[in-house]
């Protein structure tokens, strides 16, 4: 269903008219499926005729079904129609397009953008300081209990009774 989102349900695209079609002959060969609202063919800048399709919309969207269903692939003036529910017109720069909304529209959306990298960027160096901290702390520990075991050794070697009891420990 994600594809029928934002499809005119009450206005249809017809392709491949004929050069002969108007808006008058497109509305008689409609009109036959229910009221309509409204029919266009969008003209070419250059040559000032239509660009062979247009868009008729309806009143109701049970009758622009019923003329999709009857009229795709259907003949007129020689020429078989491709008959669609018309898709919303899209502006230039994508899905929303740039020129839907002022430039400045999207500058708080930045700032917070922006504001969440910042500290996004300051929650990781306080990670790095932490675990390089912790890892110092685990080596320094380590390093004590080295520094704990020698003196041990030291001391076991120095007293006869330490150098027996290891022995005996050893031994069994």
């Amino acid at each position: 269903m994600a594809m029928m989102q934002g499809v005119q349900k009450n206005t249809l695209y017809v392709g491949g008219l004929a050069e002969e079609v108007n808006e008058s002959i497109l509305h008689a060969a409609f009109i036959p499926f229910g009221d309509i609202k409204d029919v266009k063919t969008p003209l070419d800048q250059a040559t000032q005729k239509h660009r062979s399709f247009g868009f008729v919309t309806f009143l109701e969207r049970e009758d622009a079904s019923a003329a999709m269903d009857n009229m795709d692939g259907a003949e007129l003036y020689g020429r078989v129609l491709t008959v669609n529910y018309a898709l919303p017109e899209r502006i230039k720069g994508g899905e929303q397009g740039w020129a839907a909304q002022p430039v400045w529209a999207d500058a708080d959306t930045w700032f917070e953008r922006q504001q969440q990298e910042e500290e996004m960027k300051r929650i990781e160096a306080e990670n790095r300081a932490a675990m390089q901290a912790a890892e110092d702390l685990h080596r320094k520990q380590v390093a004590e209990q080295r520094e704990g075991e020698k003196e041990e050794e030291i001391e076991i070697k120095d007293d006869p009774m330490a150098k027996a009891e290891a022995e005996v420990l050893q031994n069994q």
